[in-house]
């Protein structure tokens, strides 16, 4: 099987549809939403491969078979589909960034995006997970159904802050409180 199909030359992608495939632009708002899903994936990728710690990756592996499933539903155009993001989901991130806060130092100021590679590679993609949940928001107002995913996405990028801070506190890096 070749990993090109020429579909995507005009512009289009491919929406799953109880009619079959159904064409859409690679830049309606469905698309960039689960573009964007995508790009955090990837770049929770890159801090796994930075090396951070078991309990962490193992947290963050869960949560990039999620991602994979939320872009996955953002691509169903059927009416009836099930979703396979769901309250409890969102719950078990609320339940981990609760247990990432209780080993960390108490948050009394704002601090800049960074310390150690783990750290900023977090950072970033907390940054990617807003945009995500950014371009989803655009999609909600056309399609309100995909409210727990929104919620989802607003929930990872607290984790991911957390999980940056923690990344710093394993690295020996004290966060850099910002100064405005």
């Amino acid at each position: 099987m070749k990993i090109y199909t020429k579909m995507g030359d005009s512009g289009e992608t491919s929406l799953w549809g109880k009619a079959g495939e159904k064409r859409s632009p690679k830049d309606a708002s469905r698309v960039e939403a689960y573009g964007a899903v995508d790009e955090v994936n990837s770049a929770i990728g890159l801090a796994r491969a930075l090396g951070v710690d078991s309990r962490l990756d193992t947290m963050l592996l869960a949560i990039q078979h999620r991602l994979f499933a939320l872009g996955a539903d953002l691509s169903n155009i059927n009416e009836d589909r099930v979703n396979r993001i769901t309250d409890d989901d969102v719950a078990r991130l609320e339940a981990w960034i609760d247990q990432l806060d209780q080993a960390l130092p108490p948050l009394k100021a704002f601090i800049l995006p960074g310390g150690s590679r783990q750290a900023a590679q977090l950072h970033m993609a907390r940054t990617i997970a807003r945009r995500a949940e950014r371009r989803l928001v655009t999609f909600v107002r056309e399609d309100a159904t995909y409210g727990v995913h929104l919620k989802f996405l607003n929930r990872l990028s607290d984790f991911l802050f957390q999980a940056a801070r923690t990344a710093n506190l394993a690295a020996g890096q004290a966060d850099v409180l910002a100064e405005f």
